[in-house]
This record gives structure tokens, C-alpha cells and sequence, in this order.
């Protein structure tokens, strides 16, 4: 086996001698190099490979030598392959010798054991013989040397084959080694070839690389220069962006100055519109006193009215026990006479009801008549001729005078006895039934006994010869009377029907619907009862009632209701009624039935159809084509009627009748009536010249009403067919077919040309074409029907005749539709009629000879038969450059005309060939379908669109199709339709990381491949998601369910998939950036939603649900339910106007004038403002927190059934971590990594719902002030069918939000109240979450909050605030500005020391406080000297208020001194709701008896009023000039005191300060001072500056007064001097002035 599978040495040295003759230096090789074997044709093409290197670089060819052929190569790698396997063949040959040679040594082993074993025996033997013993162990000895003898020899024999096969391997084993001998020389030679070859192949990758690295540097010159246009492109780009900002910069400056001025254009407009709402208040308010007093007026007017109306109905009660105790005395049964006259009255006031709505009828009736009237005097001054009167005229005026007769009002005497009779025998025989079946019998017996009398023939002529002139006007009158009694009663109703509100809300709409929504009788007939049954479901949000009102007024004849006012309907609820319906005229009816309920009223459409006739034929056109004289062909076509009406119909073969003239050329029983009106009217216009024209609008009205009565006559006829009259018919239309003027022609009409269309059936009527002369023939004719309202149908009729004795029998041989390159055929029948044979010969035009071939071209007729010739289509793909003239490539339309040529027949027979030639092709929208990358965990899906461009359909299946693709719909099979596209989605999964190219193959009905090749790369990503496919739980609306996912990075150090395929696809890990991209408007959340993952690690995503409505969806819910307000709207507007329009008009026969109009209602009626209604908004214009908005949401949530949406979420992942030279770039991001997660979720109803906060489940207590408390309150409601236990979240017990009420068990529709609490502690932001948990649902709701500390500033930073000197009695004031900085509104409280009632009481603590050095002291309170009234001294306006954010507040300080006083102080404290202080003041004022004051001397008196002693005049005079004074002088102290330091005396200076105060009780405006004795004053060293001067009114001047001590002066002398100042102002006073001057010694 082993030398069978490697070869005999003998055939590897034949070819290693081969290749060694073969010498490459010999001439034949050179010449012609042998051929290469199969095994080594590449090295053909890398010699190839290497003659292009060698020519294109010049620097590696000296070095190669000479060239080498790939001939010496491909010997060479022969030359190692032979002696490889000749070193194999010697490798093995040694194997297989020592192998034997260890099998021999096993054997001899084993021989020389087994003659061990038989020498022991044969000892033992002779130890038995020996022994005497027993001869069975003898025996047994034996036979056991006796079988080792056996083995002993068969191993021998074994030894002596092994030995020979070890002497034969040794054998070959040397030939072998003879022969490697030879080759010696011959390895040597090929291992130097080798080396050679080997060289040369480092050369060429040498060259190779660098012709790499060439090509890489100008590929990086190309790029740098890239990068430096781009740099300069980037630079150009700042520089243009840096002018378009300074241009940014300077428009903004200019719009900043416009908008200043705007703003104080807006200020001022602000300004004036506040004035004219304070105008506009004050005029309201009057309104309101004065409506008031309207509404006690009208009160009390309506108690005097009930107590009115209760004394009426006890007298009434009053009259009815005296007439029942009456009747009781006299013995007859009381309680059935009251019931019996009860009756009698509700009976006499239905009559009267009734008598009212017959007069209003017979006015009506009465204006369309004349109006009639006028019509046809009208037509007959336009006409030309007139037809003559006719025994149908005749009949017509006399249902006209039973009509005028039926109009006539039935004298007063009979029908009051004859219903004074009724009424008796009613009385009588009524104690045994109900009230409103007595009332109905009485009303059925009344009007029959009026039909039965107005069969009869009238007593008197009728209206013709009455005077109409008097009935019109009496009638009007009336009319007018009860549309005056009827306007209060609709009046009331329209206030009782006006909109409610309902919890605080204003419905306008009505919220009743009724199933089905139109009450619709269809194909009614008169005289038939009718029944449907009417559900009406409450759909407000309150509990509702429904009461019916009214039926529309055209129908209260024939519709009856049958209904029970249910009482109170909750929401969701229902009732029902029944709808009679019993017609008594055949016309058209609509109307609605009005109901009123607690929120406004609604009605229910009705709307009753007659039968009505709907004729059609399928076809209007018949051609027969060519047929021989004296053939008989007929054709069928199909009269159908799909109306409910029954109808006469007959065949005419006159000219169709056009519509205009149609009542001129047809005298129906419409033009019979017109000529009947008209010849009337010739004999009595003298009776009625002087009525009252008529309108153009009423003209129209009698038009429609005509047609109504052509209508009512055709029904009669329907009715009773053989009755019909003969206008319905043309009068030259013969009724017997044998008598038909179409009998004459070729084309005639079948036998059956009249009858009866029944309802929804057909009739077949024959068409029989007859040749009798060759040539064209044509009928035309019209069907014609009884019911005048149906337009005659008009058939046109087309046939040749033809007389060749042999002819084609199918002149047009239409093959359908046929495809490209597939055979057709079909048989071409000539018929003879001739006496002998005829020869045939089958001509195709040349164009078609490619593609139509008939067989046999030509052959011999028979006489008087027929011969069968075969055609054969095979339409090719150059059929439209082959044959353009013939086919349209366009519509696939081929029309050939054939010949057939016929011996001694002068004209040939043709015959045409119609086919529709189309493609069988399926064509792909793509020549491949390119999956990309795709995921091993995911699936790709790529649509391709399948088009079928023939006009055939086509089945179609994708077979073959690989385990990884799936193909749908219908996993790739189907049926397309002509001209269809199908999209077709292929799912491509791969099974693992590598390339897949595949084909897939379409297979057609018509056994055609259609391949599509695809591509794609399967890839293992780095990441893996632990789930691809989340399903959600039903979650309600406002609720969320959240699922868990874990992010694995499975890849460690070892290996990473990032590339599918190659050599690099094993990469070491690195780190992994993912991140979630979420589709827009989704109610899908992802946390993280991005990230990064370590090798081996795993991250936990987790993905929440949270159902929401869309905004989208809530906007078109307000606009579908503001356009369903709108329609209410209008029609209600539409009724109102008819009903306007119907009292505006007023029949006014007299003096035969135009009926007028009232002016006032017309007025009204066209106003603008009320008919015009608002537009619907924009869904843009529906903004969030609207009220539309907010109730469309509402609406949404009542009505959410159920929502199911899917969605796919992609995962990135990037490729690694940003490079490390720039950290902040973004990382690449392969395509090939994303991971799809596919979501779907279910969202239901919310069982609860938030209904205040406009829904929202967000609570915001906005910024509250630190310290204070803010409580909101949310309102919950169970809107499902099941009770709701409610349980909460835990709050954070030490936060700012707190649960103040208890959650309950809510029942289906209650609502419950959560009061929520917010006190913030510190300035900063709060937000919590509370949960409230039910069964089915958690609704989340959010709390949040800030707190803010009030930033309030004041102007005045605090201390002392000095008024300074003011008039007794007069009044000075200083303003406090505050400013609120913070972001909230503050309120703040103003606090005076002196209104505190716990000011302290003492005085001696507040003498610091008027000194003149002003000493701050914050601990003292001081409250100086007040005011003798009572009052307080200093007022604050205002005491309290609130500041808005960032708007200021000026508080107004008023001193008001009603004495004189210098000691006026108070203490103000400005302070915030949370008892934080602004600011506090210390309020200072002086007050004067005069405008001139003088202040800034010493204290001389104890600032307390109190303890002021009485004033003192005997004071001792200190100088001899102040006795000259006559008036009291006031005494003032200046002390100074000098320094005298180092020898050096510092003069001692203080300041007066005298000031003129501004009054307007002073005339004088300014005042003056001086000073006497001034040298005095000199001589003890006082220097005064000035001495004298003028003071300006609420101004100050300051007097400064040194004083410098003498060189004489003693140390510790006081120097001092008096001396008066004067001050002259309205009055002059003299200020005492004592200057008291002292001299201090200070140390050294």
C-alpha cells in the first residue's frame, strides 16, 4: 500500500534523469520552451510579474543577471519536487527496514521462550518417569511438549518469512541509496538555483518597497498642501465672520437706540390705555349699581306675578271642588264628568291647534297657486303658439277646481254640529279607554268624514269665480297673528335651550349621539308603515336628561315618535325610540327631530327617498364588422335598471331627443298641464287681474313643485302599467313590431321593443343584422321610458355587407395579448360559396415574415366549403424596428392586415390579425442588493421593488434561497398583477463573521430566471446586548414599565472581531465608547444612554416606557372637535335664518301690492356680526394650556382604547478611545459594530387621571420666600370600570414637602383631592417625587420648588432722617424708596416706634438723641414730643404692601407738627412678611412759629416736654444792650473751647446755622440777619463771619464764629460775652446769643 500511494523509485528517477537531460544551456530550449504542466501555470504569470519589475526599475536589472525563463524555473521546482520525493521514498524504505528488523528480534525472543518451555517440559517428563509416578501426568506432560513442538515450528517457519522480507527491504533499501548517490550533483545544482532564485526575489521586494515609499511621499505632499488650503479657506472664513459681527455690532447699536424710543412710545401708550380703563371702570361699576336696581325691580315684579298666578290656580281648585261637591249633591259621578269635560276641553284645544296649521297650509297653498298662475301667464306671452285644449286639459282644470274647492273653508254651521255630535257620542262611550286614544280616534272620524265630503262635488263654482281677494287677505291676517303668538313661545324656548355650564365649563355642543346618526327610509312607497328603532347615548361629563321637542314641520304628518323620556342618563348611558314612518305623498322628505337636554338643544337627521328609476345599457355602440349578403347575425344588449322604480320602456328608431327640446318633441303630461293652466286662465283672468304679483323666488318654488306632480303621475302609471297614457310616447311610435318603420333596413330590432323594467332586474333586447345589399348599413334609435324623468338612451348600430364568394369567416382574428419569443397560433377559417375549387395562396407582408408564418401557404377550397389554414405568432425582440408601420412600441399594439389571394378572383379576401404584444420580463428596481455590514446577533432587512412590466399578470418564487436570507411576504411567492410593483423585503442573517456573495433566483410563470446578486459582510461586533427584542407590558397612559438590559464587552486581550475577514481581523481590546440613538417624539428613555466600556466588563442599561399622547394628536383632536362646533353652529344659524325668514315675509293680498318685508327683521337677519361665524384656528395656533388643547387631551384619554408601536433603537459603538494627541476629538464610530434593540409597546387607557393643573402631573409652587408656606391642591379621578385602592410614596421627612390629606378606596368616576404643602428652609432649589400607586397603574407626579430669600433694598441704608425746621401746622414729607431684587413678590409691613404699644416710657434715654452731635445708638427706641390732637407726628403711606419682581415701592414719610417744638422724633422700622428687617429709621423734626430760624447752639432745656417748668421772662439781663429790646429776645449757647499744645494755641471755631423756611401762608419768600455789638464781640477775640445777610427761602446759611484768645489771657479763664443776633423774616426776632469761650491744656 505504502509503496503503491508513494511511487516506485524507478518512475522518480525516470523524471529526475528526465529534467537532467533536459539542459537549459541546449538550443531546442531556447528556441522553444516545452509547455508547462497544469500544476505550475502560475509561474507563467509571475514570470510575467517579474518582466514588468525588471522593465520599470532600472536600478534592480544589473543586479538580476541574466534573465531567467520561466521554463529553467518551473524545471527547478520540478527538480526539488522529484528528489523531495525521492528523500521521502528512502525516508520510508528505511522505516519499513527497521521495522522489520524489530519484528524479527520479537519473534527469535519469542522462539527462544517457547524452547525454554520445552526443554523444562522434557525435564519434568523425565523428573515423572523417574519418579514411577502415575502415567496420566506423564501423559498430560506430553501432550503439552507435544503442542509446543507445534508452536516451537510454526514460529520458526514465521522467523524464516520475516528474514526474507528483511533481506528484500534491505535490498531496495540500497538500490535507493544508489540512486541518491547519482543525484548528487544534481541537488547540488538545484540548491544553488534555489539560493539564486531566492535573490532574485529579495531584489524585487526591495524595488518594490521603494517604489511604496515614493508613492507615499507625494502622497504626503498632496495632503500637507491640502491641509494648507484648507488652513487659508479657515482663515478666510474668521476673517469674514469677524466683519459680519462688527457689522452685527453696529446694527445692534442702531436698533437699541430705536428701541429706546419705542419703549417710551409703549410707556406712554401704557399711560393712556390705564386712564381709559379707569374710565371705563368707573362706568362699569355704575352699570352694575344700576343693574341692581333693575334686578330688585324685576324680583319683586315676579313675586306680585306669583303670588298672582298661585291665587288663579286656587281659585280654579276652588271652582272645580265646588263643582265636583255639586255634581255629587245632585248624584252623578263627579270624577267622570271632570275627566269627561277635561277631555272636551284638550280636545276643543288640539281642534283649534289643528284649524291654525290647516289655515297657515291653505295660505301657502294658496301663494303657490298664484304663483302657478302667474307662471303660465308668463310662458303664455312667450310663446309663439299655443296647443289646442285637449280632453286631458279638460281634466286637468277639473282637479284644479277640486283642488281650489278643497282650499275653500267649510261653512261654520255643519262642521260645528257635526263635531259637537262627535264630541256627544266621544263623551258617551270614552269612560273605558285612554285620553290620547280617544283624541286620535276623534281626529281619524273628522277626517274622514272631510274626505268623504270633499268627494263630492261642489255646491258653488270654486275660487275661480269667488272673490280671492277677500279669502288672501283674511288668511294672511291670520297667518300673521300666529307667527306673532308663535315668536314669545320660540322666544322661551331659545332661552330654555341656551347653554350650560357644567363644572364650570360652557358646553355648546350637544352631547347626545344617536345610532345611526340619519334616520334614513329608503325606496319608500305611500301608504306603507315603517319602523326603526333609535338609540341615544349620553356623552357629556355630567348626568344628563333628554326630552323630546318637535318634528321638522314638513314631516309632523308622517312621522310619529314613539318615545319615554327616560329621566336622569349618567355618562355612557342610553335610551331609546321608535321612529313610524307612514308617507302619504311620493316625494322626497328630510327634516330632523328636535330634543332638548340639561346642557342645550340637539337633533337627529331624517331623510325618506321615493323610488326612483336609474336605466343603463352596456353598450351604446354595436358594430358587426363585414358579413357576406344573406347572412343572419344578432347581437344582445343588456337594458339594466339598478333603482328601486318599476318603469314602461320602448324602443324608437326616431332621432334622439336632446333635453332642451325634449318636452316640445315628447308632449308629456308636464306641457299637457302648462296648456290646461294657460286656456284657464284665458277664460277667468277677469276674475282674478288685481292679485298680488309674484316674486322671482316664488316662481322657482312653483317650478319644483311641478316637477313633484310629473313625479306623483309617473308613479301612477307605475302603479298600474296598462293604464299609462299615451303622451309618456311619442305619437309616431307604432306599438306593433310587424308596423316598425325599422323592419325596412338591414338592421332591425328584435321582437321584443316594449315592456316593463322591473326594480334591480334586466332585459335583453336582440339587434338582428340581415346584408341583403353589400355595402355600409347604420341604425340609430332611442329607448324611451314612461318615467319622465329618465332622458331617453341612444344606440347607434354599425354593419358592412359584403358579396366575395370566398371570404375569410373571421375577418379580425385577434390574438389577445401575447409575449416576446414564445409561439401562438390560431386558425384561420375561409368559408366558399362558389360552384368549384379555388386555389388559395396566404401572403404575410415582408415586415411580419420574421415573426407570422401561416401554414399551408397555399391550398385548394372545395366548392361550396370550407378550408382551415394554421397561423402561427412568434413575436421577436425587433418586431418594432422590423414592422413600425404595424406596431406601436408605445401601447403594444400590432394591427396587420392579410391577404388572401384567390384564382380568378378579382379582389382578394383580407382579413387583420390584432395582437397586444408585450414583454414576459420582471424587472428589479437594483442590479444588486448591497446588505453591508451586518451583525451576527442581528438581522439587515433591504426592500428591492419587483416590477412586471408585461401586460400579463405573472407568478412569480424565489427559489433556492439560502438558510440565511428570508424573503417576504409569502416567503418570496405571489402574483403580479399587469403593470404592478410589489415591494419585497429581503432579512439577511448571518451566521457567522465572513463574506457572503450569493445570488437569488426569481423564477417566473413562464419558467424565466431573473438573478439578482447580493452581498454581504458578516460581522462579529465587539459589543453584545443581553436581549435584542424587549416586550412591554401593557403600560397606561402617564405610567411607565422599565426593562433591564446588560451591555457585555465579551472581548479580552487575546482577540477582538472588529473586521470580519483578514489577517488583522484579531486585534488586542481596547476600550468601547456605545451610544443610544433615539427616534424623535418616542416615549422611550435609555439610562445611560451613552457610555464606555472596559474589556470584560458589563455595563446595565435600562430602557423605560412612558406612554404619552402626542402633541400632534391633540391638535388634530381640537381641530376635529372646533370644526364638529362649527357645522353645530351653522346649522343652528341656517335654522335660525329659515325661521327669520319665515316671519319676515308677510302675505299682504290688498290693494294687489308686493308682500312686504319688515325692515327691523331684515335688518337683523343680514347684520354681519351675527352671521358671520369664526373661523377655525390652525393647528399652530393651538398652543399647550389652552382650553381647546386641554379638553382635546381629556377627550383623549376617555376614549384611548389601545396603541401598539414597535420601535428600533440603534447601538454605536466606536472603534476605540480618542487618539491620545487630541483627547478632545471624537472617536471614529464603524458602522459595522452598531447593535439594533427592537422595543414594542402597548399603551391602554390610564385608569386615573389628573383633571386639575390642566392635566399636568407636574406641581410647581414656583419661588416661596424662606420661612413661609405655600399649599396647592391636585385633583385625581378614576376614570375605569373597577374601584381603586390609592396608597402614596414616603416623602423625605426632612424636606419641604409634605401630604396633608389621606388617600382613599375611589370608586368608578369619583374624584379625589391631594393637598400638598411647600416650606422651604434654605435658598435653593427643591424637587421630589410622589408617587400614587393603584393596581393597575403608578402615577408619578413631581414636586417641585425654590426658595428664595427676599432681596429688598432700601434708599435710605438707615440711622437718622432729618426733616429738618417746618411751620407749626403745616406739612413736609420725605420718600423712602424700596427695591425688590429678588425674584418673587414681597410684602413688607412699615412700623412707627410711637404707634407700638410697647414703646418704652421712660425720657432720660432719649436725650442723646437731640443732641446736636447725632450719636447712633441702635439699642434706644426714641419717641420725642407728639402732637396735641392725638395724632401722630410723623404718618406712613403706605403702612403695607407687596413689591413685584423687580419693580420698586415708594414709601412717603409725612412730619405734620401741630405746636412748636424742637424735640419732634419717632422710630421707623421697615419689616418683611418672614420678620426680616430692610432698614430702620430715626426720625428727627424742629417746628417754628416763624419762617426764620436759628439752630446749632447748645442745650439749654431737658428734651422732655413732660418736665419742662413754665417759661421764665425775669431772667437777670447779662448786657447792657439787650434792655433796650422791647420784645422777648430767645436765649442761645455757644461755648468754644481753644487748645493750647506745645505753646501754640489753636483758635477755638463753631457754626450757627440760620435758615429760611418756604410757606405759603408767608408773603414774604426770603429773610435777612444781622448781628449788634460787634466790636464787643472784637475786643474779647470773637470773630464773626458774617455778620449780617440774606437767606433765601428753603435755604440755609452757615455763621462761623472763632475765637482766638488775647496774647494776655489768663489760663483757665472763661471769657464770656452776650450779644443779640436778629433775624427778620414775616416777623423779627432777637436770638439772646451767649458765647462762653474756655481754653484746654493738653500734655506735651
Amino acid at each position: 500500500m505504502d509503496r503503491e500511494a508513494s511511487g516506485s523509485p524507478s518512475d522518480v528517477e525516470s523524471d529526475c534523469l528526465q529534467l537532467q537531460d533536459d539542459d537549459p544551456s541546449q538550443e531546442t530550449i531556447k528556441d522553444k520552451e516545452p509547455a508547462l504542466p497544469p500544476d505550475f501555470e502560475w509561474l507563467e504569470e509571475l514570470s510575467d510579474e517579474d518582466d514588468g519589475d525588471v522593465g520599470g526599475d532600472l536600478a534592480v536589472a544589473p543586479d538580476i543577471g541574466k534573465k531567467r525563463s520561466y521554463a529553467e524555473t518551473a524545471r527547478m521546482f520540478k527538480l526539488r519536487r522529484n528528489l523531495d520525493q525521492l528523500d521521502c521514498f528512502h525516508r520510508q524504505k528505511e522505516h519499513d527496514v527497521l521495522k522489520a528488523r524489530e519484528k524479527l528480534n520479537l519473534w527469535r525472543q519469542n522462539i527462544e521462550s517457547l524452547l525454554e518451555q520445552r526443554d523444562h517440559l522434557e525435564s519434568k517428563i523425565e523428573q515423572q518417569k523417574a519418579s514411577d509416578n502415575s502415567s496420566v501426568a506423564v501423559f498430560r506432560l506430553r501432550t503439552q511438549h507435544k503442542h509446543l513442538c507445534q508452536k516451537l515450528q510454526s514460529e520458526e517457519e514465521l522467523e524464516g518469512h520475516i528474514s526474507a522480507e528483511l533481506k528484500q527491504q534491505e535490498l531496495e533499501l540500497s538500490e535507493v541509496e544508489v540512486e541518491l548517490g547519482k543525484f548528487s550533483l544534481l541537488r547540488q545544482e538545484v540548491q544553488e538555483e534555489e539560493q539564486l532564485f531566492q535573490v532574485l526575489k529579495t531584489q524585487k521586494a526591495a524595488a518594490r518597497l521603494q517604489q511604496e515609499r515614493r508613492v507615499n511621499q507625494n502622497l504626503q505632499i498632496k495632503m500637507q498642501q491640502l491641509r494648507n488650503k484648507q488652513a487659508a479657506m479657515v482663515k478666510k472664513e474668521e476673517t469674514e465672520c469677524q466683519k459680519k459681527i462688527e457689522a452685527s455690532q453696529a446694527s445692534h447699536k442702531i436698533a437699541a437706540k430705536y428701541l429706546k424710543q419705542t419703549i417710551k412710545r409703549m410707556h406712554q401708550q401704557e399711560a393712556e390705555k390705564e386712564q381709559q380703563k379707569r374710565e371705563l371702570l368707573e362706568k362699569r361699576i355704575e352699570a352694575v349699581k344700576s343693574l341692581k336696581s333693575n334686578i330688585a325691580a324685576t324680583q319683586e315684579s315676579l313675586r306680585v306675578q306669583q303670588s298672582a298666578a298661585k291665587a288663579n290656580v286656587q281659585k280654579k281648585e276652588q271652582h272645580q271642588r265646588q263643582l265636583r261637591e255639586s255634581l255629587q249633591a245632585q248624584g252623578i259621578n263627579s270624577i267622570k264628568q271632570m275627566y269627561q269635560l277635561k277631555q272636551l276641553q284638550e280636545i276643543k284645544q288640539q281642534q283649534e291647534e289643528f284649524q291654525k296649521s290647516q289655515k297657515s297650509k291653505r295660505v301657502e297653498i294658496i301663494e303657490k297657486v298664484h304663483q302657478q298662475d302667474q307662471l303660465m301667464r308668463s310662458k303664455k306671452r312667450n310663446q309663439t303658439m299655443l296647443l289646442k285644449p285637449t280632453d286631458k286639459f279638460q281634466a286637468l282644470r277639473r282637479t284644479r277646481e277640486k283642488l281650489w274647492y278643497y282650499l275653500d273653508p267649510i261653512p261654520p254651521s255643519a262642521p260645528e254640529e257635526r263635531d259637537t255630535t262627535r264630541l256627544r257620542e266621544f263623551s258617551d262611550s270614552s269612560s273605558s279607554s285612554s285620553a290620547a286614544s280617544d283624541v286620535e280616534d276623534l281626529e281619524e272620524n273628522i277626517q274622514q268624514e272631510v274626505d268623504r265630503h270633499s268627494l263630492a262635488e261642489p255646491e258653488f263654482s270654486g275660487l275661480w269665480d269667488q272673490n280671492y281677494k277677500t279669502l288672501f287677505k283674511a288668511t294672511s291676517e291670520q297667518m300673521q297673528r300666529e307667527v306673532k303668538q308663535e315668536e314669545p313661545e320660540k322666544t322661551s324656548v331659545k332661552l330654555n335651550i341656551s347653554a350650560k355650564k357644567v363644572h364650570g365649563k360652557e358646553f355648546k355642543v350637544p352631547f347626545f349621539i344617536s345610532k345611526p346618526e340619519v334616520i334614513l327610509f329608503k325606496n319608500f312607497e305611500v301608504g306603507q308603515k315603517y319602523k326603526k328603532k333609535i338609540i341615544l347615548t349620553n356623552i357629556s361629563y355630567t348626568v344628563n336628561h333628554c326630552k323630546l321637542l318637535r318634528v321638522s314641520a314638513q314631516l309632523k304628518d308622517f312621522i310619529s315618535i314613539n318615545f319615554e323620556p327616560p329621566g336622569s342618563l349618567a355618562t355612557g348611558m342610553a335610551c331609546d325610540l321608535q321612529v313610524v314612518f307612514q308617507p302619504m305623498i311620493n316625494k322626497d322628505l328630510e327634516g330632523e327631530i328636535q330634543f332638548a337636554s340639561a346642557v342645550g338643544p340637539f337633533s337627529v337627521p331624517i331623510r325618506c327617498t321615493i323610488k326612483k328609476c336609474n336605466l343603463k345599457v352596456d353598450s351604446q355602440f354595436i358594430d358587426f364588422g363585414s358579413h357576406v349578403v344573406g347572412q343572419t347575425v344578432s347581437r344582445t344588449i343588456t337594458l339594466t335598471n339598478k333603482g328601486a322604480l318599476a318603469t314602461l320602456f320602448s324602443l324608437d328608431t326616431s332621432p334622439c331627443l336632446s333635453p332642451e327640446t325634449r318636452d316640445v318633441q315628447m308632449p308629456s303630461q308636464v306641457s299637457a298641464k302648462t296648456c290646461q293652466v294657460t286656456c284657464s286662465q284665458s277664460t277667468a283672468s277677469n276674475n282674478y287681474k288685481d292679485a298680488a304679483e309674484i316674486q322671482p323666488k316664488q316662481q322657482s318654488e312653483e317650478l319644483s313643485e311641478t316637477v313633484q306632480e310629473e313625479q306623483t303621475a309617473s308613479e301612477a302609471s307605475v302603479t298600474c302599467p296598462e293604464a299609462v297614457p299615451e303622451a309618456y310616447l311619442p305619437s309616431h311610435v307604432n306599438i306593433q313590431t310587424d308596423q316598425s318603420p325599422s323592419d325596412s333596413s338591414d338592421i332591425r330590432l328584435g321582437n321584443v321593443r316594449e315592456g316593463e323594467v322591473r326594480p334591480f332586474e334586466s332585459i335583453k333586447l336582440e339587434i338582428v343584422f340581415t346584408p341583403t345589399v353589400p355595402g355600409d348599413n347604420k341604425l340609430d334609435f332611442h329607448i324611451k321610458f314612461s318615467d319622465i324623468t329618465t332622458t331617453p338612451i341612444s344606440i347607434q348600430v354599425r354593419g358592412v355587407a359584403v358579396s366575395i364568394p370566398v371570404w375569410v369567416v373571421e375577418p379580425n382574428i385577434d390574438l389577445k395579448i401575447c409575449t416576446f419569443d414564445r409561439l401562438f397560433q390560431d386558425t384561420i377559417v375561409v368559408q366558399s360559396r362558389a360552384s368549384t375549387a379555388m386555389k388559395l395562396t396566404f401572403e404575410v407582408c415582408p415586415e411580419m415574415r420574421k415573426h407570422m408564418e401561416i401554414l399551408p401557404k397555399t391550398g385548394f377550397i372545395q366548392a361550396q366549403s370550407s378550408f382551415n389554414a394554421q397561423l402561427k405568432f412568434m413575436p421577436r425582440r425587433s418586431l418594432s424596428t422590423d414592422a413600425k408601420k404595424f406596431f406601436d412600441s408605445d401601447t403594444g399594439v400590432l394591427e396587420v392586415p392579410m391577404t388572401v389571394q384567390v384564382a380568378d378572383q378579382v379582389q382578394p379576401a383580407h382579413f387583420t390579425v390584432h395582437a397586444v404584444v408585450t414583454s414576459s420580463d420582471l424587472q428589479f428596481d437594483q442590479t444588486e442588493v448591497d446588505f453591508g455590514y451586518c451583525s451576527i446577533y442581528q438581522s439587515v432587512k433591504s426592500s428591492i421593488h419587483l416590477s412586471n412590466i408585461s401586460l400579463l399578470p405573472q407568478d412569480f418564487g424565489f427559489v433556492g434561497v439560502p438558510e440565511f436570507i428570508e424573503i417576504k411576504p409569502n416567503d418570496g411567492f405571489g402574483t403580479l398583477l399587469p403593470q404592478e410593483t410589489l415591494e419585497i423585503d429581503l432579512i439577511f442573517s448571518a451566521k457567522m463573521a465572513k463574506k457572503y456573495h450569493f445570488q437569488l433566483n426569481c423564477k417566473s410563470g413562464m419558467n424565466r430566471d431573473f438573478l439578482l446578486p447580493c452581498r454581504a459582510v458578516g460581522v462579529h461586533p465587539p459589543l453584545e446586548l443581553s436581549h435584542s427584542l424587549v416586550q412591554f407590558g401593557a403600560t397606561a397612559v402617564g405610567d411607565h414599565a422599565t426593562a433591564t438590559v446588560y451591555l457585555t464587552n465579551h472581548h479580552t486581550d487575546r482577540f477582538q472581531s472588529k473586521q470580519p475577514v483578514g489577517k488583522d481581523s484579531m486585534a488586542p481590546a481596547v476600550h468601547r465608547l456605545f451610544s443610544f440613538a433615539l427616534p424623535e417624539n418616542s416615549d422611550i428613555t435609555i439610562t445611560p444612554l451613552a457610555g464606555r466600556l472596559l474589556p470584560g466588563e458589563r455595563c446595565l442599561v435600562q430602557v423605560i416606557f412612558s406612554p404619552t399622547l402626542l402633541d400632534k394628536e391633540i391638535k388634530e383632536e381640537a381641530l376635529h372637535r372646533l370644526h364638529r362646533a362649527k357645522l353645530l353652529r351653522e346649522k343652528e344659524l341656517e335654522r335660525n335664518k329659515h325661521a327669520e325668514t319665515q316671519k319676515e315675509i308677510p302675505v299682504e293680498p290688498s290693494k294687489g301690492k308686493k308682500a312686504s318685508v319688515n325692515p327691523k327683521n331684515s335688518k337683523m337677519s343680514g347684520d354681519p356680526k351675527t352671521d358671520k361665524l369664526p373661523e377655525s384656528p390652525d393647528s399652530a395656533n393651538i398652543q399647550p394650556g389652552s382650553e381647546q388643547y386641554e379638553e382635546a387631551k381629556d377627550s383623549l384619554l376617555y376614549s384611548f382604547s389601545r396603541r401598539y408601536r414597535e420601535y428600533t433603537i440603534p447601538c454605536f459603538v466606536s472603534d476605540g478611545d480618542p487618539p491620545e494627541e487630541d483627547r478632545q476629538a471624537q472617536p471614529t464610530w464603524s458602522p459595522i459594530n452598531t447593535l439594533y434593540m427592537k422595543l414594542q409597546c402597548a399603551a391602554v387607557q390610564p385608569p386615573l387621571v389628573v383633571t386639575s393643573n390642566n392635566g399636568h402631573n407636574i406641581i410647581d409652587f414656583q419661588q416661596v420666600a424662606v420661612g413661609e408656606k405655600a399649599i396647592k391642591k391636585l385633583t385625581v379621578q378614576n376614570i375605569s370600570k373597577e374601584s381603586l385602592d390609592l396608597r402614596s410614596s414616603v416623602l423625605d421627612t426632612q424636606g419641604p414637602f409634605s401630604l396633608l390629606s389621606a388617600l382613599r378606596c375611589i370608586r368608578p368616576g369619583e374624584k379625589h383631592t391631594l393637598i400638598l404643602a411647600f416650606s422651604p428652609t434654605l435658598d435653593k432649589k427643591y424637587l421630589e417625587m410622589l408617587e400614587v400607586q393603584s393596581q393597575k397603574m403608578t402615577l408619578e407626579m413631581t414636586l417641585r420648588g425654590e426658595g428664595v430669600v427676599p432681596a429688598v433694598i432700601s434708599s435710605h441704608t438707615g440711622g437718622l432722617l432729618d426733616f429738618g425746621y417746618v411751620l407749626e401746622k403745616e406739612t413736609t414729607s420725605q420718600v423712602v424708596k424700596l427695591q425688590n431684587d429678588s425674584p418673587l413678590a414681597v410684602g413688607f409691613r412699615v412700623l412707627l416706634a410711637s404707634l407700638s404699644p410697647s414703646r418704652p416710657c421712660g425720657g432720660a434715654d432719649r436725650v442723646a438723641l437731640l443732641l446736636d452731635r447725632y450719636v447712633d445708638s441702635r439699642d434706644q427706641s426714641p419717641v420725642g414730643s407728639q402732637n396735641y390732637s392725638g395724632l401722630s407726628v410723623f404718618s406712613v403711606v403706605p403702612g403695607e404692601g407687596s413689591i413685584a419682581p423687580g419693580q420698586s415701592q415708594d414709601i412717603t414719610i409725612t412730619f405734620q407738627p401741630d405746636h412748636l417744638s424742637v424735640n419732634y422724633s419717632d422710630k421707623l422700622t421697615i419689616m418683611l412678611k418672614n420678620k426680616s428687617k430692610v432698614c430702620v429709621l430715626d426720625l428727627k423734626g424742629a417746628a417754628s412759629l416763624h419762617n426764620m430760624y436759628v439752630s446749632g447752639g447748645d442745650l439749654l432745656t431737658v428734651p422732655i416736654e413732660s418736665l419742662l417748668p413754665s417759661l421764665i421772662t425775669d431772667q437777670p439781663q447779662l448786657t447792657a444792650e439787650s434792655e433796650a429790646v422791647e420784645r422777648p429776645s430767645i436765649p442761645l449757647l455757644v461755648t468754644l473751647q481753644a487748645n493750647y499744645c506745645a505753646g501754640v494755641i489753636t483758635p477755638a471755631v463753631r457754626e450757627l446755622q440760620v435758615g429760611c423756611i418756604r410757606s405759603t401762608q408767608s408773603t414774604k419768600k426770603s429773610g435777612e440777619f444781622y448781628w449788634d455789638n460787634m466790636t464787643s464781640l472784637q475786643q474779647h477775640g470773637f470773630t464773626v463771619e458774617p455778620c449780617k445777610g440774606n437767606v433765601e427761602a428753603s435755604h440755609k446759611r452757615t455763621i462761623t464764629i472763632t475765637w482766638t484768645p488775647h496774647s494776655g489771657y489768663k489760663p483757665y479763664e472763661v471769657v464770656q460775652l452776650c450779644v443779640p443776633l436778629a433775624v427778620k423774616g414775616d416777623e423779627t426776632n432777637v436770638y439772646r446769643v451767649t458765647l462762653m469761650a474756655s481754653v484746654s491744656m493738653c500734655a506735651d
